[in-house]
């Protein structure tokens, strides 16, 4: 999934204050993505391949352990979404959708480290999940992403 860069001449930097929330967000934000690339790495790795299974279902656990964090980063009373409603409460219901997309993800990740665990799974039926997981944590992160947009264009590099 592609990022819009910041304008900023070292767009590595975290948005915010370093402390703030923002710049724990956008930390995390930066691990999770790394997991997920590192579980689209693994389902794409050659099935004929013994460890095949046994390397999904390890990259999906470091998933859902990053996956997990990115839930207490941002729902947490000092985390990125009570800043975000304090900052701009128009934003309410867009943070209400981020945090019951998270119960979802979970579900989704649960439900393929379960699926894919069982033998007689097909590797094709843990690839297609696989990708349809990939597709929802993708919209999730874009979703995140343009609400913190909205709510801070200017520290992001977004136009106003």
């Amino acid at each position: 999934m592609a990022t819009v860069p910041a304008r900023s001449p070292r767009p590595s930097t975290p948005p915010g204050r370093p402390g703030s929330s923002r710049w724990a967000a956008h930390a995390h934000r930066m691990t999770l993505l790394a997991e997920i690339q590192r579980v689209e790495h693994a389902l794409a790795s050659p099935a004929g391949d013994p460890g095949w299974r046994h390397r999904v279902l390890v990259r999906m656990g470091a998933l859902n352990r990053a996956f997990g964090e990115h839930v207490v980063v941002t729902e947490g009373p000092d985390g990125l979404y009570a800043e975000l409603v304090d900052h701009a409460p128009r934003l309410t219901r867009g943070v209400h959708v981020l945090i019951r997309e998270h119960a979802g993800v979970l579900a989704s990740i649960a439900e393929l480290r379960a699926r894919a665990g069982h033998p007689e799974t097909t590797i094709e039926q843990v690839r297609d999940w696989g990708e349809d997981l990939l597709r929802e944590l993708s919209r999730h992160r874009q979703r995140g992403a343009d609400l913190v947009c909205q709510a801070y264009p200017t520290d992001i590099g977004a136009e106003t």
